[in-house]
C-alpha cells in the first residue's frame, strides 16, 4: 500500500482512473475538454453560455428524438388499431394509457436513481462504478415488474372495476397479457438510457430508437394487414420494437462502446441493494406522482355532463401538450445529467450556472408554443377534429392549455436538477403535497361546486398544483447552497462505491 500511495502514484483519496484523453470516447474528451475551457474563460460570460449550451444540447437534441420516436410508436399502435375496429382501438389505447401507463410512470421513476448516481460517477471521473450501479437498477427494476405483474394478469376485472364496457375490457385484457413482454423491456431499457446518457452518448440511443421506430411501423404492417394477427398483431409488434431498444442499446454498451464504464457483468451489483431500492423508490414516487395526476385529471372529467365533449376536448389538449413535453422533458434529462456531472465532479458553481442556461432555454421554447397556442387558440384542433362543438369546447380551454405549456418548459427542468442533485425524496414530499393534498380538491371545487365543468378541473389542478410545485421548486433551487451540493454528492459518490480504492486502481492499471 506505501507503494501504491507513493512513488508519483495516484493518491487514494482521487479518482483512481487513467487520463480520460488515453482510451476515452470523444464525448469523454469533450466533456472534460469543456471543463478546462470554462474554467479559462470564467470571465467571458458569452463564451461560457455559448459552451454549456453546447454541452446542453448534446443530450437535449438526441433525447427530443428518442423520447419523440418512443411516443410515436404508441401511436403507430394506436392507428393500426383504429383500422381494426372500436372495440380493438379501445382496448389498445387503455392497455397502453391505463395498464403499461400505470406500471411505465413508476418503472421510469425509479430508473431516475440513476441519473443521479451515474451522473455524479461520471464527473468525479470513477467511470468503473456506472456499470455497476446499471446493474443494480436491472436487479431492483427487474424484481419490481414481478410485483406489478398482477396489473397485466388481471386487467379485465381491474377495468371493469374502474367502469370500462365488458367487451373493451375483456379484450383490453387480452392486449395487456400480450404487452407483458413489452412491461418486463422497462426493467433493462430505462437503466440503459441512462446509463449512456448519463455519459453523453445520446446520439446512439437516437440512432436505436430511429431503428426501433422502422421496425415498428414494418412489424404492425405485418401482422396486421399481412399475417392478420388483429389487435394481439398491434401488441407483439410494439413488443418487439421496446426490446430493439433493449438489445441496441446493450449491444452497443457491451461491444466495445463503453471501455471505461462497461467491464462486464459483475457480482458487486448484489451489494448494497436495499440502499438502492430506497432511493429508486423515491425517484419513482417523485415521477409517478406527477405521471399519475394527469391520467386522474381525464378520470374526473369523465364524470362530468355531456362527459364525451368534455373528455374530446380535454383529450386534444393533452395530446398536443404531450407531442410539446417531448421538449421539456428532454431538457429534464440534459439538466440531470449536466448538474450530476458538474456536482460530482466538485464544481458547485458550475451547476448552479447549468441550471441558470437550461431553465432560461426551456423557458424561452415554452414561451414560443404558448404564444402560438394564444394566437391559433380557435384553429388548434382542426388537426384532429372538424366537430364545432368540439373546437368551441378547445376553444375554451386554450387558455388553460398556454398556461400549462409554459409551466411544464420550467417545472421539468427544476425537477431535473433534483434528480441530478439526488433531491428525489424531498420532490416527492412537494408533489404528494401540491398534487394530492391542494391540486385535486381545488380541481373538485371548482369543477363540481362552483360548477365551471372541465375548465374548473383543469384550472384548478393547474394553479393548484403544478403552479405551487414550481413555485417551491424554485425557491429550493435558488436558496441552494451549490458548493454544499457538491460536498453532499463527493459523499454520496464515496458511500456508493463498492470497490476498495487499492483495488480500484490496480482494475485500472
Amino acid at each position: 500500500m506505501e507503494k501504491l500511495n507513493g512513488g508519483g502514484h495516484h493518491d487514494l483519496n482521487q479518482p483512481l482512473l487513467p487520463d480520460p484523453d488515453d482510451h476515452a470516447s470523444p464525448e469523454l474528451v469533450q466533456y472534460h475538454h469543456k471543463n478546462q475551457d470554462q474554467d479559462q474563460d470564467v470571465d467571458d460570460l458569452k463564451s461560457r453560455v455559448w459552451i454549456e449550451s453546447k454541452q446542453l444540447w448534446f443530450i437535449v437534441g438526441p433525447a427530443i428524438f428518442s423520447r419523440t420516436a418512443a411516443f410515436t410508436m404508441n401511436v403507430i399502435t394506436q392507428a393500426f388499431a383504429g383500422h381494426l375496429g372500436d372495440v380493438e382501438l379501445a382496448s389498445i389505447s387503455i392497455a397502453n394509457t391505463v395498464i403499461v401507463g400505470f406500471n411505465f410512470g413508476l418503472l421510469l421513476g425509479m430508473a431516475s436513481a440513476l441519473e443521479t448516481l451515474c451522473g455524479q460517477a461520471f464527473g468525479a471521473r470513477r467511470y468503473s462504478m456506472l456499470g455497476i450501479y446499471m446493474q443494480r437498477s436491472w436487479i431492483v427494476l427487474f424484481m419490481c415488474c414481478f410485483l406489478l405483474l398482477p396489473f397485466y394478469v388481471f386487467a379485465t376485472p381491474i377495468l371493469k372495476l374502474l367502469g370500462q364496457p365488458d367487451d373493451v375490457a375483456e379484450q383490453s385484457g387480452v392486449v395487456a397479457a400480450w404487452m407483458i413482454p413489452l412491461h418486463f423491456s422497462f426493467a433493462f431499457q430505462f437503466p440503459l438510457q441512462r446509463f449512456l446518457q448519463c455519459q453523453l452518448k445520446n446520439q446512439i440511443i437516437a440512432w436505436v430508437s430511429l431503428a426501433a421506430l422502422v421496425a415498428n411501423v414494418l412489424t404492425s404492417w405485418l401482422f396486421v394487414y399481412v399475417l392478420d394477427f388483429g389487435v394481439v398483431g398491434a401488441a407483439v409488434a410494439l413488443d418487439i420494437s421496446w426490446w430493439i431498444l433493449v438489445l441496441g442499446l446493450f449491444g452497443y454498451t457491451a461491444g466495445g462502446g463503453c471501455p471505461l464504464t462497461w467491464t462486464g457483468f459483475s457480482t458487486q451489483a448484489f451489494s448494497g441493494l436495499w440502499e438502492f431500492v430506497k432511493l429508486s423508490a423515491a425517484s419513482g414516487v417523485m415521477l409517478c406522482l406527477e405521471n399519475w395526476y394527469y391520467r386522474i385529471l381525464i378520470l374526473m372529467t369523465g364524470h362530468l355532463k355531456n362527459a364525451t365533449l368534455a373528455v374530446d376536448a380535454l383529450s386534444i389538449c393533452m395530446t398536443i401538450n404531450g407531442w410539446e413535453m417531448m421538449i421539456p422533458l428532454a431538457f429534464f434529462a440534459g439538466t440531470g445529467v449536466r448538474v450530476a456531472n458538474e456536482l460530482g465532479a466538485g464544481n458547485g458553481k458550475g451547476a448552479k450556472f447549468a441550471t441558470i442556461v437550461s431553465v432560461t432555454q426551456s423557458t424561452l421554447i415554452g414561451l414560443v408554443f404558448c404564444v402560438l397556442i394564444v394566437i391559433f387558440h380557435d384553429k388548434i384542433a382542426y388537426i384532429f377534429s372538424s366537430s364545432a362543438d368540439v373546437l368551441r369546447a378547445v376553444d375554451k380551454l386554450s387558455f388553460l392549455l398556454a398556461i400549462t405549456i409554459l409551466l411544464n418548459s420550467v417545472q421539468p427542468v427544476l425537477s431535473g436538477v433534483a434528480v441530478g442533485s439526488g433531491w428525489q425524496a424531498t420532490v416527492a414530499y412537494i408533489n404528494l403535497g401540491c398534487y394530492y393534498i391542494i391540486g385535486l380538491p381545488l380541481g373538485f371545487l371548482m369543477g363540481w361546486i362552483f360548477h365551471l365543468g372541465v375548465a374548473g378541473i383543469w384550472g384548478g389542478m393547474i394553479f393548484g398544483g403544478t403552479a405551487i410545485q414550481t413555485v417551491m421548486l424554485a425557491i429550493i433551487t435558488i436558496r441552494c447552497d451549490w458548493n454544499k451540493e457538491a460536498e453532499i454528492a463527493s459523499q454520496r459518490i464515496k458511500k456508493w462505491s463498492t470497490t476498495s480504492p487499492a483495488k480500484h486502481l490496480v482494475d485500472q492499471h
